[in-house]
């Protein structure tokens, strides 16, 4: 087999393959032994339709046609890594010379990865955030606790907001039954705005088995965005009561006996929160400021592809929330046209990104092992709350590995220029990232008890040398 690489572009090539009729025998037998169990001839079962008669009845053409289509695929594949183009999507395919039993041709335009070269990135200077904790902070959090071990106590009163109310909703549209917007014993907090437009508004001031009707629009099911008569019954109305900040508390919500080493506890955690959005703060921003560097053209299919998955996701996590496209730019306080302009703004940031990862990890030869990729699906299917054998199987049946490996050789390379880059927080304190990574990955703790124990195994040595002089 013969390619010829044409350069269209700086992302883009034309493969001029030529292919000796020989290796596509194979396809050929193939071809006829398929065209044969689904031909009916007299006289011959399905699958033993003679080659010849196969000519005759359905015709030479339709066999070659079926081996091209059958042989395409390898052949393709086998230019793309003879030639040492770094192919990206599907590409536009032409047969331009078939040869029955001489040559067998074909051209196929592909848009490619740019050549290019990461330069140094050793002492690229970034500022990232402070980890400093706040006495507001860790009261806040606190807070939030007390609020998870909160009781519900019934209120002779009318409904105000921070109660919890049990209500029944019910919804009709043209007087018609809207079935699906239908809820019983519904627990709902007034003023949380969490449910529908002017639920809040209704419930204020309302009693036990009080109704009222009101017009809204619905945000779920198969009538979403409609509008529709809604009637909120109450069946009870309940006030939450924070338990004590005191001791006491501190023993039923955590495994402290005391407010102060609970708060202690608070602090060290969120302070272990905040290097870890340092962290990854520092990736962000130690990749920009690596692209800073490198200017390179982009594939327009590869944005055009990035840009429809970023609009399916986006589009998904609406319907999973009952909301529209328009709601949704609503909330966001963006035009179409904004919107628009920032997601091809971002995927062109995150298709050069990629690039420039993939490129680096070639030049720094990293690899994958096993026990990377078995992190990788055990860290997501925890993320996603499935088990990692399911993950795994859905990963493989799907031929998701090889993009797997591109995530985790591409996470291995931004590491690396985490690890030279030279970084300081807002306050102008240096940070040692490399160290912060590794004492996130538990790496530090690992050494430490390494540490530890072979200074108890030294301190055994010792002791027994001790013993055998006393012996002697």
């Amino acid at each position: 087999m013969k390619t010829d690489v044409e350069e269209l572009s700086p992302t883009r090539v034309k493969l001029t393959v030529e292919v000796p009729f020989d290796e596509l025998k194979p396809n050929l037998d193939k071809a006829y032994k398929e065209i044969s169990q689904q031909v009916r001839i007299k006289g011959f079962r399905p699958g033993k339709v003679p080659a010849r008669l196969i000519d005759q009845y359905v015709g030479r053409g339709a066999v070659l046609q079926e081996a091209v289509n059958d042989a395409l695929p390898d052949l393709y594949g086998r230019a793309v890594q003879e030639s040492e183009v770094f192919a990206l999507g599907q590409p536009d395919v032409e047969i331009t010379e078939l040869q029955d039993n001489e040559q067998f041709a074909f051209t196929a335009e592909v848009d490619i990865r740019p050549k290019f070269d990461v330069p140094d990135y050793d002492g690229l200077e970034i500022t990232v955030d402070s980890v400093d904790v706040t006495d507001e902070e860790i009261e806040q959090t606190i807070s939030n606790l007390r609020e998870r071990f909160a009781t519900l106590t019934n209120a002779d009163r009318p409904a105000q907001e921070g109660d919890f109310v049990s209500i029944d909703l019910a919804a009709k549209i043209d007087g018609e039954d809207v079935e699906d917007a239908r809820t019983t014993g519904y627990s709902y907090e007034v003023g949380s705005n969490s449910s529908i437009d002017g639920l809040d508004e209704q419930l204020a001031g309302m009693t036990a088995e009080e109704s009222k009707t009101f017009t809204s629009t619905l945000v779920g099911g198969e009538h979403a965005g409609e509008e529709a008569e809604i009637t909120v019954t109450v069946q009870s109305v309940k006030i939450k009561e924070l338990p004590e900040f005191d001791d006491e508390f501190a023993q039923l919500a955590s495994e402290f006996d005391t407010i102060e080493e609970l708060r202690e506890d608070v602090r060290k955690r969120l302070e272990q929160q905040k290097r870890a959005q340092q962290l990854g703060q520092a990736r962000d921003k130690a990749l920009e400021a690596l692209m800073e560097k490198i200017d390179i053209p982009l594939p327009d299919s590869v944005i055009e592809s990035e840009v429809q998955r970023r609009n399916e996701q986006l589009d998904q996590q609406l319907q999973m929330y009952g909301l529209d496209r328009e709601k949704y730019l609503e909330q966001q306080e963006q035009t179409a046209e904004e919107y628009d302009e920032e997601l091809q703004k971002d995927a062109r940031e995150a298709v050069k990104g990629g690039f420039i990862l993939d490129q680096l990890a070639l030049q720094e030869e990293l690899t994958v092992e096993n026990e990377e990729l078995t992190e990788y699906v055990v860290s997501n299917a925890l993320q996603m709350g499935v088990q990692p054998d399911v993950l795994a199987r859905h990963l493989t049946e799907n031929n998701q590995i090889p993009a797997v490996v591109s995530e985790v050789l591409r996470s291995k390379a931004l590491n690396l220029v985490v690890e030279h880059v030279k970084a300081t927080d807002e306050n102008g304190a240096e940070v040692d990232l490399a160290a912060l990574q590794r004492r996130l990955a538990g790496e530090d703790e690992a050494e430490a008890a390494a540490e530890t124990g072979a200074d108890t195994a030294d301190a055994a040595e010792t002791a027994a040398a001790e013993d055998e002089k006393t012996d002697a």
